[in-house]
């Protein structure tokens, strides 16, 4: 069983940062491509930026530019810099890890956002 932790969530004024981080346990965390998911009151479950095991990432058009993921695998590790923050930006964030050998996704419990103008 793979145990995902995220941290680094908070209230932050409208043009603010923060940074997310997510620790995954296990001894092949190169075998996890990671991601950040966000989900806003009423809404579905979105992605907000995703990083493969080779470093290749991908972002939501709305975050592009203002948000940057990245991974060290030494340390079983993802962050989240999230800076220029806007109010819409305001969800739970929510740190997944696939394993790509067994397509297995582990989630875990979710961080708050909250940006506020």
């Amino acid at each position: 069983q793979v145990h995902v932790v995220e941290s680094g969530g908070g209230l932050v004024q409208a043009g603010g940062s923060l940074r997310l981080s997510c620790a995954a346990s296990g001894r092949t965390f190169s075998n996890y491509a990671m991601g950040w998911f966000r989900q806003a009151p009423g809404k579905e479950r979105e992605l907000v930026a995703t990083i493969t095991n080779l470093n290749s990432t991908n972002y939501k058009d709305s975050v592009k530019g203002r948000f940057t993921i990245s991974r060290d695998n030494a340390k079983n590790t993802i962050t989240l810099q999230m800076n220029s923050l806007k109010p819409e930006d305001t969800a739970v964030y929510y740190c997944d890890a696939y394993n790509l050998l067994i397509r297995q996704h582990y989630w875990g419990q979710g961080t708050q956002v909250t940006v506020v103008s």
